[in-house]
């Protein structure tokens, strides 16, 4: 008959005494039953030997024992059901019949069925086994699916005449031919009772840990290591085989962080809800293209051991008994910005450890750099005096996107130049893959700079700082020039910093370049003369930075 609250507990500690809140405040996938038997299938109101026995499908099992515990009063699955008066099969009971069908009846009150039509598997020695024999073991394998699985056993037990010769019950569970106990010590129910109905002592027990078990099937063994025959009285009742691996998850936090920064793939094994200790699982996860390892990994798991080597998490140990769950914490990073993922198919190898339910994502996007863009049409500094730029548009070192604009028809630069129409912008834009430009441009016409000595239809300047998908920012800039004419020779596409020196006279460069800000920011100068007299004129200047947050904006 099957407990009303299925559960497992330490062997020789009673089911009732072990529930505990932290058990029930934790989210843990319960145990799973790959084998049960209640010894109830067909039965009725004869007593049958275990031998006859089938159980229900999809095992239909049958089982053996060592001829010791199929004679004297030992073998029988036996009930209230049965005649109160020995029947044939029962006569070596002689007046411990009723014993018998009351150590089934009192397995079925402590499992919360009806003591009256419960079935339990019964010994009652009147001669001596002899110790380490087999009292009962599977005829057939039980498949538990995939090999390298966490499992525990639990059964129901009952004694009587505890003040004599105690049944010591031990377990093993059987991969082939190989025997692995689960216990440490055999299960004495006459000393750790869950409870006493009618005299009799009963329990749920359990293996004391559960088993890396590494075949893909199972049979079950039970061992009564009690050889004397002065007591020695019990029963058995709802065996189970439970499969207690503790389960993957996986995860990403932040889960938006910025290019640049790092995130944490926390890898947690959750345990089962019986919180049992699990040592030995292991498993490996390919880490996403892209993502690479940004620091040591950390566990809080038992014993643990991690590593990160060409692009996949080696990790195994323990979670300890009563524990909820561990983790396994790698901080990585990204090369460019976009979307990675970790999916139950990038686990490999697992060892005692059922893979993630779920993929988990980290999006690792743009980083809100600050924006820092200038634009003036002129400016003259001349000894002792500094004078103010003319037509300036500025965004000045924000992270809010913006633009600026001005514009003037004319202006004259007493002794220096006259100028035409002048027009500036800046601004600072965010593209649809948050990706961020700041922009600068000026525009000049009509000039005429030092009585004719540099004069153009209309000369332009713009400076460009970009932010790239792996989080770097680059920079350019650009010069137009119409009908530019150097001392009365005419200038067509000047290189970069293109100088040109006029003795005694000035130093001219035309389409200046300077970075600034670490590699972050440009300016661009279109005309930069500088005079023997010590004058500075600059015509169509823009500049442009990107700068990170939390960082100062490059200065100019």
């Amino acid at each position: 008959m099957r407990r009303i609250v299925p559960a497992v507990v330490l062997t020789l500690i009673p089911l009732t005494a072990v529930l505990s809140p932290r058990a029930a405040a934790a989210a843990p996938a319960d145990p799973q039953v790959v084998f049960s038997e209640e010894f109830e299938n067909g039965m009725g109101t004869a007593p049958l030997m275990v031998t006859d026995y089938t159980g229900p499908a999809p095992h239909a099992m049958t089982y053996t024992a060592d001829p010791a515990w199929l004679t004297s009063c030992n073998g029988l699955i036996a009930s209230r059901l049965n005649p109160a008066v020995a029947p044939p099969l029962a006569q070596q009971c002689g007046g411990w019949w009723p014993v018998v069908r009351d150590l089934a009846a009192s397995l079925g009150q402590w499992a919360g069925g009806d003591p009256a039509t419960n079935h339990a598997v019964t010994a009652f020695t009147h001669t001596p086994p002899g110790a380490g024999k087999v009292q009962l073991e599977t005829e057939n394998p039980v498949s538990i699916g995939s090999g390298n699985r966490f499992v525990t056993f639990s059964v129901d037990a009952a004694a009587v005449n505890c003040n004599v010769d105690h049944p010591l019950i031990a377990f093993y569970l059987l991969d082939g031919n190989t025997a692995i106990p689960t216990f440490s010590q055999p299960i004495d129910t006459c000393a750790n009772p869950g409870a006493v109905i009618n005299g009799i002592s009963v329990g749920t027990y359990t293996s004391d840990a559960p088993v890396l078990f590494s075949g893909s099937q199972l049979g079950i063994r039970l061992v009564n290591t009690q050889g004397g025959t002065n007591g020695n009285d019990g029963a058995i009742d709802n065996v189970r085989v439970l499969d207690v691996t503790p389960a993957l998850g996986v995860s990403y936090a932040p889960g938006s962080p910025a290019i640049g920064q790092t995130a944490t793939l926390k890898l947690t094994v959750t345990n089962t809800s019986e919180l049992r200790e699990k040592d030995g699982w292991s498993f490996k996860v390919a880490l996403p293209d892209g993502l690479t390892p940004a620091g040591a990994a950390t566990s809080d798991c038992a014993q643990h051991s991690v590593s990160v080597a060409n692009g996949v998490v080696s990790a195994g140990g323990a979670i300890g008994d009563g524990v909820t769950s561990c983790t396994v914490n790698i901080p990585v990073k990204a090369g460019v910005i976009g979307e990675y993922t970790t999916c139950p198919a990038d686990v490999s190898d697992r060892v005692g450890i059922n893979p993630p339910a779920a993929c988990a994502s980290v999006t690792f996007v743009a980083p809100e750099h600050k924006f820092d863009a200038h634009a003036h049409a002129a400016k003259v500094t001349a000894p002792l005096i500094g004078g103010a730029a003319l037509v300036p548009s500025d965004v000045t070192c924000t992270a809010t996107p913006g633009s600026d604009h001005d514009s003037l028809l004319t202006a004259i630069l007493p002794a220096v130049a006259s100028l035409g129409v002048l027009t500036t912008e800046a601004e600072g834009t965010v593209g649809p893959d948050g990706l961020r430009t700041a922009r600068a441009k000026a525009t000049t016409a009509k000039l005429n700079l030092l009585n004719g000595l540099i004069t153009a239809e209309e000369i332009t300047a713009q400076a460009t700082a970009t932010a790239t998908e792996s989080g770097t920012v680059t920079t350019s800039g650009t010069t137009t020039f119409t009908t530019l004419k150097v001392n009365g020779s005419t200038v067509t596409n000047p290189p970069v910093n293109h100088t040109i020196t006029i003795p005694l006279v000035a130093k001219i460069v035309l389409n200046e370049r300077v970075p600034y800000g670490n590699g972050t920011g440009i300016k661009v100068n279109a005309v930069h003369v500088t005079t023997i007299a010590g004058v500075d004129v600059v015509i169509s200047h823009a500049r442009a930075s990107l700068t990170l947050p939390g960082q100062s904006c490059p200065s100019a």
